[in-house]
């Protein structure tokens, strides 16, 4: 399965973390920006080719030491169609560089729906009798909160593609407790329930490791809840944000992990890609920033956790 794949590579880089690509123009160094502009002009197509050339010159600063990125769709969204091919192809070089993409799309809809979303972004389209990937991430954050069916067609199309998913179930934000951490009928939160469903989706996609095709979002700002959920969810591999710019730190994700030192992957976007801009060096490093701060948070967490070690 697919996120058997991300546990070898974890395994095999000694590093259980994963680097946010969501990009704002701020992020990104004027040298950058000035080459895109003088190429295509202040467009939205300016704008999406230096997020794009922002990505790259950050996927190979760290591709030999970082497992996975995560790229937000949103930041991508937001500068239209333009945007969404930037997107595409940072997926597409992030796995040309050996690395597993996690698309942060947080999908949901109806039953049709979402097969055309699971379609779009972890399988296959076809036209007229070609077949094409649209996007082709490894892995989509998606919202369970329309039930069974609206997971199934996901569930359907990473058995045939081996391609993972990950649930929101405690997420990382200050007023995520409004609804999650609301008591139901049986005594169990919203998140409890969200964990145990979670737990039997991954049934239909059981990996060699131990954990399923179908992961779950839990923050590293709820400490007591990630360590709460770790234990009830012993086959759901956590992806946990929260580290770092929002205040995270390396002994609130440990309980997120197992004695093997597998069983989740951290978050860190701002942290990493702002890096050169919190050292206060000149853009032209922006790369190099990035790789210190992903060395440092690598060290600082497997430092907590101890050697990565496959079952």
């Amino acid at each position: 399965m697919s996120m058997d794949k991300l546990i070898e590579k974890i395994a095999e880089k000694q590093n259980p973390t994963v680097a946010g690509l969501d990009p704002k123009l701020s992020y990104i160094p004027e040298h950058i920006r000035s080459a895109s502009y003088e190429k295509y002009g202040k467009t939205l197509e300016g704008a999406a080719d230096a997020l794009l050339q922002f990505n790259k010159g950050l996927i190979d600063a760290l591709c030999d030491i970082v497992p996975a990125v995560k790229p937000q769709a949103a930041y991508y969204e937001m500068y239209g169609w333009q945007g969404v091919k930037a997107l595409t192809e940072t997926i597409a070089y992030a796995q040309s560089k050996g690395m597993f993409v996690i698309t942060d799309g947080k999908r949901n809809d109806i039953g049709a729906t979402m097969t055309a979303y699971a379609a779009a972004h972890l399988g296959s389209t076809v036209v007229e009798e070609e077949t094409f990937a649209p996007f082709g991430a490894d892995a989509l954050t998606v919202n369970g909160y329309l039930g069974t069916d609206g997971i199934q067609p996901l569930l359907e199309v990473c058995g045939q593609e081996d391609k993972g998913i990950f649930v929101l179930v405690k997420t990382s934000n200050p007023s995520s407790g409004e609804l999650q951490d609301k008591p139901l009928v049986d005594g169990n939160t919203v998140y409890r329930a969200m964990g145990a469903m979670c737990e039997g989706w991954g049934e239909k996609l059981p990996g060699k490791y131990g954990y399923s095709g179908v992961g779950a979002v839990v923050g590293a700002t709820y400490p007591a809840q990630l360590e709460e959920l770790r234990a009830a969810m012993p086959h759901t591999f956590f992806l946990v944000p929260g580290y770092g710019a929002q205040g995270g730190a390396a002994d609130d994700v440990a309980p997120g992990f197992d004695k093997n030192g597998l069983g989740a992957i951290v978050n860190s976007s701002r942290g990493i890609m702002c890096a050169w801009q919190k050292e206060g060096v000149d853009g032209q490093e922006y790369a190099a920033a990035a790789r210190r701060e992903a060395i440092r948070m690598r060290d600082e967490i497997v430092g907590r956790i101890g050697r990565i070690v496959l079952p």
